[in-house]
């Protein structure tokens, strides 16, 4: 059961670009993903979300990433902040095996980006399962691409973490490019955290329900020309908050005006579940930004070593975040100063359209 795609007409032409009907080659009709083992097919629904919990968690069990999906989670894939189109195959004794996921943002899109994740139950593997559904998910975002009625740039997004070279392979064989790279970073909490000044007027300050809103904005300023980029609007926004930490979270505001202004933020999640996999706990780093204007004055020094603050007061002992290695702003160069240490990387791999 498919989220509604409005009808087309919403949307401005992107210049210099044919078409997205033409560009887009979306099948006229799809069929469900084949292959060998019998399992049948059908669209995944909100009801199906105890079965999906179920088969993530033996995926991951078997694959042992450094991360768990926890059920919230999983509730989520199926948020209203994105068009989205699923599909199961389920066994003999109706137990789901295998899936697929197409997500599509809402909102003020200024490039159409179809986020493809699936996974296959390890006991069904060696089947063909996991091609086919990769085609299928490529042929649907094909699809959903010219249902939205949305004339941009467009791709199809799939992440895959360092090591899972098979996947690799399938994404290559089927016209997929590494096009980004990413690392996750981590800082011993136990080390001395350094003291960081800031200029008269400015100052970090806890995050409040008050201020989000501006957060938003000035996320959207913050990251608008880099790659990517895509605008939250204030719905989107809210959404994928499960482990957000409030307490964790902080404003830097530059007051010296009469209206104070926020010069970056930082937002922290809690992921317990994910705990035992690492080896370790950690305060995570959602996001960080720092407007442009303000850049080059320690605020996101500051901001970090507020929160490494904030995480060990409350007995983490590591400090996570992950960063675009193409980064613009020097990111990578500043963790690793304020002592982040690279732990693992992933790729993110698009066909163009």
């Amino acid at each position: 059961m498919s989220t509604p795609i409005p009808a087309p007409g919403s949307g401005a032409p992107a210049a210099a670009l044919r078409p997205l009907a033409e560009r887009a080659q979306a099948p006229a009709t799809l069929a469900a993903p084949a292959g060998a083992g019998g399992l049948s097919w059908r669209e995944l629904g909100q009801d199906d979300v105890v079965a999906l919990g179920g088969l993530v968690q033996r995926i991951e069990e078997a694959d042992d990433p450094p991360y768990r999906t926890s059920p919230d989670e999983v509730a989520e894939y199926y948020d209203a902040s994105h068009y989205w189109s699923a599909m199961g195959g389920w066994d003999a004794e109706g137990i789901l095996r295998a899936f697929g996921f197409v997500r599509i943002q809402r909102g003020d899109l200024t490039v159409l980006r179809a986020f493809c994740s699936g996974g296959v139950d390890p006991a069904w593997r060696q089947h063909g399962i996991g091609g086919a559904l990769i085609d299928w998910q490529v042929g649907r975002a094909r699809q959903m691409f010219v249902e939205t009625g949305v004339e941009a740039p467009a791709r199809i997004v799939v992440h895959v973490d360092e090591g899972m070279d098979a996947m690799a392979r399938l994404l290559t064989e089927r016209g997929f490019s590494p096009r980004r790279w990413y690392m996750e970073m981590r800082r011993d909490l136990s080390k001395p955290i350094p003291e960081v000044s800031l200029d008269t007027h400015l100052s970090v300050v806890p995050w409040s329900a008050e201020l989000d809103d501006a957060i938003r904005r000035a996320h959207n300023k913050a990251f608008g020309e880099q790659w990517d980029a895509q605008p939250h609007t204030p719905e989107t926004w809210q959404q994928g908050r499960t482990h957000f930490v409030p307490a964790w979270s902080f404003v830097a505001l530059d007051r010296s005006t009469d209206r104070a202004q926020v010069a970056g933020y930082l937002i922290s999640g809690r992921y317990e579940q994910d705990w035992p996999a690492l080896g370790w706990t950690e305060g995570y780093t959602e996001m960080i930004g720092v407007l442009p204007e303000w850049r080059g004055r320690h605020v996101a020094s500051a901001l970090l070593t507020r929160a490494m603050r904030a995480y060990a007061d409350d007995g983490m002992e590591y400090a996570g975040l992950d960063v675009d290695t193409d980064n613009p702003t020097g990111a990578p160069l500043l963790f690793a100063h304020l002592g982040y240490e690279r732990m693992r990387g992933s790729a993110m791999y698009t066909i163009e359209i």
